[in-house]
């Protein structure tokens, strides 16, 4: 299985990273929720490093629930605890001496210990009260972050196409192939890289009820019907964590 990973690699627009990988997940029953953001808006708000990437123009922030399950290191099993989470990310999409990638605005779990691990690691997680239930093929999604902002997103999504690959030079294939992924603290720039097969994803339905998110944004109109995505299920592998030059 991982070797077929490592050797799927026509889709990237960068090499893998160096060495070996060190960790590994399955992510699962993914929604991607893509909001147009304007650039200047979005540039003041990540590390004067990074640029703020965009596609003819226009800058974007994902929003993505989904489940991870099966996560280990490198030739060990599972974690006994943290097998299996849920999790919540809102991320915007940057490029730093001609690489491309994402950075994190919050990250949100509902396992503790995951949150203290990636904490160390210098990504921003935050500890939250999540459920994810499945009812006749629709998933149904409610996170409420545990701190005095309480932000939450909840609502309910199910497929509505047949699995399919976004073309290479569409926004689609732009917005979900990013192997890069960039954090900042104490005045360090860090990186971390990963690498899995090209994404297959669905068409989706999507009912989203709460959305406080994105507090970080005041006054900017988010549109009611963002892009959407579905994905049902991903193998990632992690590379370790390394101060960006």
């Amino acid at each position: 299985m991982y070797k077929d990973i490592m050797k799927s690699i026509e889709h990237r627009n960068s090499p893998l990273p160096k060495g070996p990988w060190l960790l590994t997940q399955r992510w699962e029953h993914l929604l991607f929720m893509h909001y147009p953001v304007l650039k200047e808006r979005l540039q003041e708000l990540v590390p004067k490093e990074l640029e703020i990437d965009t596609f003819k123009g226009q800058a974007w922030i994902t929003v993505i629930p989904f489940k991870v399950s099966d996560m280990r290191l490198r030739y060990l099993p599972p974690f006994p605890y943290l097998n299996t989470y849920l999790e919540l990310n809102v991320r915007t999409y940057v490029k730093r001496k001609g690489r491309t990638g994402i950075y994190f605005f919050s990250l949100d779990a509902d396992k503790m210990a995951a949150v203290l691990g990636a904490r160390a690691g210098t990504l921003p997680y935050y500890y939250a009260k999540m459920k994810m239930q499945q009812d006749n093929g629709r998933f149904y999604f409610e996170s409420i972050r545990k701190d005095v902002s309480g932000a939450a997103l909840k609502g309910s999504y199910r497929r509505d196409s047949a699995p399919y690959f976004p073309k290479k030079d569409g926004l689609d294939f732009w917005l979900l192939e990013r192997y890069y992924l960039w954090s900042y603290k104490k005045g360090q720039l860090f990186c971390l890289g990963i690498h899995h097969k090209r994404w297959e994803v669905s068409e989706v339905k999507a009912e989203i009820s709460s959305h406080q998110l994105v507090p970080f944004l005041p006054g900017e109109e988010l549109p009611k019907q963002p892009l959407m995505h579905y994905a049902e299920s991903k193998r990632v592998l992690f590379w370790r964590l390394r101060k960006s030059p």
